[in-house]
C-alpha cells in the first residue's frame, strides 16, 4: 500500500485539510486565546491536532458511512455543543465586562486540566466536525485511489498539526497588540459574540 509517497495526494490532502480547519470557530479561538496568554500552549495544540489525526483517519477508514445512518448520534451532539458554546460565551462576556488583570496568564483558560477538558469539548462536540473532517474529508479520501487516499489523509493529518502549532506558538507575535487591557475585552467581547451565534446556529439546524 505504500510502496511510494504520493506527493500529488498527499499536496492535496494538505490542501483540503488546511481550508476546512483554518476558518475561524470556536476551536481555533481558544487557541488563540492560549498561545496569547501563553498557558498550557503545548498540551492544547496537542489535544487539537491529535484529535483532528484522529476524526481523519476515521473518516478514511469509513466511519463516516455509520455516522450518516446515525443522526441520532449527531442531534445529540448538536444539543450539547450549543449548551457547551453558549457557556462559554457567558464565561467570555463575563470577562469583557470585568476589569481586566495585567498578568497575561491570568486571562488564560486555567489549570491544565481546564484547558485539556475545553480543548477537547470545543473539539468533540462540535458537529460539523463530524460533518466536515469525518463524512466530507473522508469521500474526498476515498474518492481517490486506494493507494492515494492514506497520502491524502497524512497530507490533510499534517495540515492540522502546522495549522494549531502555527496559532497557538505564533500568537505570541500578536502581543504588543494584546498589552491594553482594552484590546482583551475587545477579543472576549468577540468570542461571546462569536460563540453565541454558533451554540444558537446548532439549536437553529435542529
Amino acid at each position: 500500500m505504500f510502496h511510494s509517497v504520493d506527493l500529488s495526494s498527499v499536496f492535496v490532502g494538505f490542501a483540503v485539510g488546511l481550508s476546512l480547519i483554518v476558518a475561524i470557530g470556536a476551536q481555533n479561538a481558544f487557541v488563540l486565546r492560549v498561545g496569547l496568554t501563553r498557558t498550557h500552549v503545548l498540551p492544547v495544540v496537542a489535544i487539537c491536532a491529535l484529535s483532528d489525526a484522529v476524526l481523519l483517519f476515521a473518516g478514511v477508514s469509513g466511519i463516516g458511512v455509520l455516522l450518516e445512518r446515525a443522526p441520532t448520534l449527531i442531534t445529540g451532539t448538536r444539543i450539547l455543543g450549543a449548551i457547551f458554546l453558549l457557556g462559554y460565551a457567558a464565561f467570555a462576556a463575563r470577562r469583557a465586562w470585568r476589569q481586566p488583570t495585567s498578568n497575561p496568564e491570568g486571562r488564560g483558560p486555567g489549570t491544565a486540566v481546564a484547558a485539556v477538558t475545553t480543548a477537547l469539548a470545543l473539539t468533540w462536540l462540535n458537529p460539523h466536525v463530524y460533518l466536515d473532517t469525518v463524512i466530507l474529508t473522508g469521500s474526498i479520501a476515498n474518492g481517490r485511489q486506494a493507494d492515494g487516499r492514506w497520502w491524502f489523509t497524512g497530507g490533510a493529518v499534517a495540515a492540522g498539526v502546522v495549522w494549531f502549532s502555527a496559532l497557538g506558538y505564533g500568537a505570541q507575535l500578536l502581543t504588543p497588540f494584546f498589552e491594553k487591557p482594552g484590546t482583551w475585552r475587545i477579543l472576549d467581547a468577540a468570542i461571546a459574540v462569536m460563540m453565541t451565534i454558533l451554540g444558537i446556529s446548532l439549536l437553529v439546524e435542529l
